[in-house]
């Protein structure tokens, strides 16, 4: 289904002003930069923290764009020029894209499945897509596109699509309210309950509320899936209702669990039981975490009615998001673990347990400031200390003055080599100095302490 929505009714479901005369003009390709503009589309002013998309309209018209939506009056000269395309005034763009994609959303009757928790968001969705593609024609999130104007602009891409996956992300309370009430999932994904956030959110208890939001859009008979090993996910399922419950997990009872599950450098296998017939699962990256996120979209599958053979498939074939687990290797042999987009306690034991169970000579922890935890970060960052003496790290590197509690943890449980480094020129220098043949170096961190200035030197190297 491909529907074109004219001026007209955009005005109307924004509440705006058209300023031009034109109400006729339909647009289906909605864009918020002015760049990318071409013949026929819908360009939205976005004002940001940097730049006021409307000092762009004029542009956006000479490209090609017939209808404009804009929440400041345009300058009587473009009016007289353009008046043959549609500017629409409203109060506020950010809600005018919120209202279009839940209208838009509203002309489908497509399984959407939503994604949230506190860390694997992005890597969950990125299996459920791969999975789904082998029965639908998917639209997924890109990136981690997922805030209160990525998820709209996502679902503004709908055209002949069957099935849409998208990620839901939050800081504060209150944020995927009001995304999961724009894209009303018929199955909502809660992959766990971390501490991501927790700075913000204040407890464990508070960032599963904010999770749970995700219920509130949930259409009526949507499946909820959740990772029943998680301890807060675990106790919440078993207060409510679970008809509509799909659980997945190593350690506990679920519909869906994996066992006899095995590692090597380059992939996860495991089995899984449906219905008395044992499956094989190969999955194309390392880590009990991806484990949990195919297991996920295992369940997925299997509630949109896609035969085990074709749900294993895709997990084999499905590909990550960029700076999240990319394995890359140099010169020497040498291995770099690239997983530097975000950074939380649950993420960095999780890659430390990868690199724990990686075969090479030496293993190197490249680990920087965590942000976001508020009066927790001391406590969360010396317990990846903790976590970098259980996983054998023989080196540990630490940017950062956050990240300073990591190395005094470490240093107190008997990692014998550590540096402290204050930015990642140094973090750089140090690794040329020490870096042997068929090591491997995980570089992990906050996405603001830039750490893909490490990889693209290491890279060079």
């Amino acid at each position: 289904m491909q529907k074109k929505i004219s001026a007209e009714e955009i005005k109307k479901i924004c509440g705006g002003d058209l300023v031009t005369n034109n109400k006729n003009n339909k647009v289906d390709n909605f864009l918020i930069d002015s760049r990318e503009i071409s013949q026929g589309d819908c360009y939205i002013a976005i004002k940001g923290e940097k730049y006021n998309g409307n000092q762009f309209l004029e542009q956006a018209l000479e490209k090609g764009a017939t209808v404009c939506i804009v929440d400041e009056f345009p300058p009587k000269s473009i009016i007289k020029q353009y008046n043959d395309k549609s500017i629409i005034k409203v109060e506020n763009t950010v809600i005018a894209i919120q209202e279009i994609a839940k209208y838009k959303r509203g002309l489908y009757n497509i399984p959407i499945v939503a994604v949230t928790g506190s860390v694997g968001k992005t890597s969950t969705k990125d299996i459920i897509a791969s999975v789904l593609s082998q029965k639908y024609n998917v639209l997924k999130t890109e990136g981690n596109f997922n805030n209160h104007i990525g998820l709209p602009m996502t679902l503004l891409k709908l055209k002949e699509h069957t099935a849409v996956v998208v990620e839901m992300g939050m800081n504060h309370f209150n944020e995927i309210s009001v995304l999961t009430k724009i894209a009303k999932p018929t199955i909502a994904v809660i992959t766990n309950i971390g501490t991501s956030h927790i700075g913000n959110l204040g407890s464990r208890e508070n960032i599963l509320k904010a999770k749970l939001e995700i219920l509130e859009g949930l259409q009526q008979n949507g499946k909820i899936v959740i990772n029943n090993d998680n301890d807060l996910l675990h106790n919440w399922a078993q207060t409510v209702d679970k008809k509509n419950i799909l659980t997945y997990g190593i350690e506990n009872k679920n519909n869906f669990s994996a066992i006899n599950i095995t590692e090597s450098n380059n992939e996860t296998k495991y089995e899984i039981d449906i219905e008395g017939i044992k499956y094989h699962v190969h999955v194309p990256v390392v880590g009990k975490h991806f484990v949990y996120n195919s297991l996920c979209a295992f369940a997925v599958g299997e509630a949109l009615n896609i035969e085990p053979e074709k749900i294993i498939k895709g997990i084999r074939e499905f590909k990550l998001t960029n700076k999240r687990m990319d394995f890359t290797k140099i010169k020497n042999n040498v291995v770099v673990l690239a997983d530097y987009y975000n950074a939380s306690y649950d993420s960095m034991k999780s890659a430390l347990e990868v690199v724990k169970n990686y075969k090479a000579k030496r293993k190197i922890a490249v680990l920087g400031d965590m942000l976001e935890l508020g009066e927790f970060s001391e406590e969360l960052h010396k317990n990846v200390g903790t976590e970098v003496y259980k996983s054998k790290i023989d080196i540990l590197i630490t940017v950062g003055k956050l990240a300073k509690n990591i190395a005094e943890r470490a240093k107190t449980l008997g990692v014998k080599e550590i540096h402290e480094c204050t930015n990642n020129k140094d973090a750089v220098a140090v690794l040329k100095n020490i870096l042997r043949e068929e090591d491997i170096i995980l570089l992990k961190a906050s996405n603001a302490m830039n750490f893909g200035e490490i990889y693209n030197d290491l890279k060079k190297m």
